[in-house]
């Protein structure tokens, strides 16, 4: 079993980094949009969702020995209005910008992308377990 790990560490009551061992930084808040600089939590889970999505997509596309000149996904998240507000439903409009594709295989090579290979929409439904530990200074 594969483990990864980052450490998420308090910048201020509404800011955090998060960092892995190869000393890759995310930025992340929980300021309104008006004061917003860096991506929430939520944010992120889109964002990861969609980019590791992606990835599978474009390599099978160029696998097929498509030309990809442009790729976006467009994701949008509808979430619970109670606490927690987690995601009830996630959408990602992926959109190929490509002078031979057809609209068939890019739509099979998305669904196989999202259904099968993204490791983080098969992590949305995980079990996750958690401890907590309390030091003094």
């Amino acid at each position: 079993m594969a483990k990864r790990n980052v450490t998420v560490k308090m910048k201020a009551d509404y800011e955090y980094e998060a960092v892995n061992p190869q000393g890759n930084k995310v930025q992340i808040d929980m300021y309104d949009p008006e004061k917003k600089q860096h991506q929430s939590p939520m944010d992120l889970v889109l964002s990861a969702v969609a980019s590791c999505a992606s990835v599978d997509a474009v390599l099978m596309m160029k696998k097929k020995r498509r030309t990809v000149e442009d790729f976006i996904v467009e994701a949008e998240g509808d979430r619970n209005d109670g606490v927690p507000a987690f995601y009830k439903s996630i959408h990602m409009k992926f959109i190929l910008v490509s002078p031979d594709a057809t609209e068939e295989e890019f739509a099979k090579v998305v669904k196989l992308s999202v259904d099968k290979y993204c490791s983080v929409s098969a992590s949305l439904s995980s079990e996750i377990t958690f401890s907590s530990e309390v030091r003094s200074v």
